[in-house]
């Protein structure tokens, strides 16, 4: 998590989320911000919300339940500042058909000058939008 260019008012979303861990570290730098931990798995995101109940009750995280090549805002959902996933096959070129699909989602969650980071740098990678 140190290597994310984190402000403690961004909004962050992490896709592949797993049982929360990243997302707690990213909560916990935050102040006015917020982080939304997606993951496909509906057991994943039972152990992130059993995990980070402090960090949801407080209101600097939530989790839900989507795949990111179906993701989308909600209504009056304000857009991302930072996205970041760590061993997401759409991402990391497992699943091209995915990937393309996801780009085109996490493009359109971004707010102006948002930045995409996976796995696969030193430590991580940006990817352009």
């Amino acid at each position: 998590m140190d290597a994310l260019p984190l402000t403690p008012d961004m909004r962050v979303l992490e896709i592949g989320c797993g049982p929360g861990a990243a997302a707690r570290a990213v909560a916990a730098r935050l102040g006015t911000g917020h982080i939304l931990a997606i993951d496909r798995s509906a057991t994943a995101i039972a152990q992130a919300e059993a995990a980070s109940a402090e960090e949801i009750a407080s209101g600097r995280m939530s989790v839900r339940r989507v795949a990111i090549e179906d993701f989308g805002l909600e209504a009056g959902e304000a857009p991302f500042d930072l996205v970041f996933a760590v061993r997401v096959g759409a991402l990391d070129g497992r699943h091209p058909d995915a990937g393309r699909k996801a780009m085109a989602r996490i493009a359109a969650a971004l707010a102006p000058g948002g930045r995409l980071f996976i796995d696969g740098g030193d430590p991580l990678r940006e990817l352009a939008l």
